[in-house]
């Protein structure tokens, strides 16, 4: 064997305490615990520390300030945070990843740039309709992004519901996914204007301007439009148990739906956090006041697909406005995404190791079909994040991803991820990124379908 790690495994069927896992090639070759453990050309103990499958970060965006160069920073974030693969969304800047020269263009740089791996989400737009959709599939992009609220009419545009049906009708007879920034336009653009008329501002403005009326209308229509063509439909950020109501009954009906959200929308409150961060906190759809316990109890009552960061490359300087509603919208989230998650499981009295692992490794890469991905176990990438115990104060100007702010700036997290390794090569040690710039690869969807690994575990129950 090329490695062996020692440590507190966490694997599909249990925690592993003195466990160890066998590398060859990249590769997990066997996973055991005890001393009956393979001999490796080196060996490195881990103590009790944890040792979870890489993070599959299924929402971020590398490249929305500095384009394709952007991954590299992204990218360097993400593995200080035990992210070793980032799904990352279309709307690249300056134009969007909706025809097969982008997506050319974009493994490009993931292959000059990328310290860590990276699949990837496509487009359509008014311009390209549906032609190009079968091209992006065969090119290995994992899923397709629209969105009902237009942030730029070029980069990230609103797509109408005849569009969005004809992409539909495109992917029903695919397992890919296709997501939705889910906010009704013409409600939030009268709320916002109401709310400048009447001087309102700040975060709590900013969430009553943005409706869970305005989430809750495009999520219904987005999931009616799955239900009529077949095609699997993902509302991206859920911001409460309202938008997962929805979902389990179209799901009920017999559509094939599936929901997200967000770590900054499990333990952020307009109400409470508003006035001491203002747009530090500033998402959309937004995070609102009161919504926090319901979301944990969809995770718990399984009806989260998983979790994401919705990670955003813009610098602070794009918050420094005179109004919230001129403030740019998106939070760094990749370095604090797992030490983040593990903290809010542990505090809610769960299994935080074994959550954390389900909710930002294995579940996002079975949606995703990144079949190497995802947990420990033998002929699986040997992707790991370790994660020492204890408190640790996160301290926004260290952090990795090129941008050094954060809303959980002074935060206390209850633990800390101390290594990365990616294709079994240790690419942080606590400190620093051991790898270069195009180390990452491009991973391309694989023959995974969420839908029949879930048909196939229900099977399994009831047998």
């Amino acid at each position: 064997m090329d490695l062996l790690l020692r440590g507190t495994i966490v694997a599909p069927e249990a925690t592993l305490k003195n466990g160890w896992i066998a590398v060859k090639d990249g590769r997990i070759q066997a996973v055991g615990q005890g001393d009956d453990a393979p001999e490796a050309t080196r060996t490195v103990d881990h103590g009790d520390a944890l040792i979870l499958p890489g993070v599959v970060d299924g929402q971020t965006h590398a490249t929305s300030c500095k384009g394709m160069p952007g991954i590299a920073d992204t990218t360097c974030g993400a593995l200080a945070g035990g992210v070793t693969t980032l799904v990352d969304m279309p709307y690249d800047n300056p134009l969007p990843l909706d025809r097969p020269e982008r997506l050319e263009d974009k493994k490009a740089a993931i292959a000059e740039h990328a310290h860590a791996d990276m699949a990837l989400y496509g487009t359509a737009t008014r311009e390209t309709g549906t032609g190009l959709m079968r091209e992006l599939i065969a090119g290995g992009v994992c899923a397709f992004k629209i969105s009902s609220f237009e942030s730029s009419p070029t980069r990230f545009p609103r797509i109408g519901a005849d569009l969005m049906l004809d992409m539909m009708e495109v992917l029903a007879d695919t397992d890919l996914p296709l997501g939705l920034h889910n906010e009704d336009q013409e409600i939030v653009h009268a709320r916002m204007a109401e709310a400048r008329a009447a001087g309102r501002d700040g975060i709590e403005a900013h969430a009553e301007a943005r409706p869970m009326a305005a989430e809750l209308a495009a999520t219904a229509q987005f999931l009616a439009l799955a239900q009529a063509s077949g095609a699997h439909a993902h509302p991206v950020h859920l911001t409460g148990a309202e938008g997962f109501d929805q979902v389990s009954a179209f799901a009920g009906l017999g559509a094939r739906v599936t929901g997200e959200t967000c770590v900054h929308y499990l333990c952020l409150d307009a109400a409470r956090d508003g006035e001491r961060l203002g747009a530090r906190m500033k998402v959309n759809p937004p995070i609102r006041p009161g919504r926090v316990e319901g979301l944990w109890k969809a995770i718990e009552a399984g009806q989260v697909a998983y979790t994401s960061s919705d990670h955003s490359s813009w610098p602070i300087d794009n918050k420094l406005t005179d109004s919230i509603f001129d403030a740019g919208a998106g939070v760094p989230g990749l370095q604090t995404l797992l030490p983040l998650f593990y903290t809010l499981a542990e505090a809610r009295g769960l299994d935080a190791a074994r959550l954390t692992a389900e909710q930002l490794s294995t579940r996002p890469a079975a949606f995703f079909g990144l079949d190497s991905k995802g947990a420990i176990a033998p002929g699986r990438d040997a992707d790991f994040a370790v994660l020492e115990t204890g408190d640790v104060v996160f301290d926004e100007t260290e952090a990795k991803d090129g941008l050094q702010w954060s809303p959980f700036h002074g935060d206390t997290f209850k633990a800390r991820v101390s290594a990365t390794y990616l294709r079994g090569a240790q690419v942080w040690d606590g400190t620093n990124i051991l790898n270069t710039p195009g180390s990452g690869r491009f991973v391309a969807r694989g023959t995974g379908s969420w839908f029949a690994k879930q048909s196939q575990a229900d099977q399994g129950q009831a047998q």
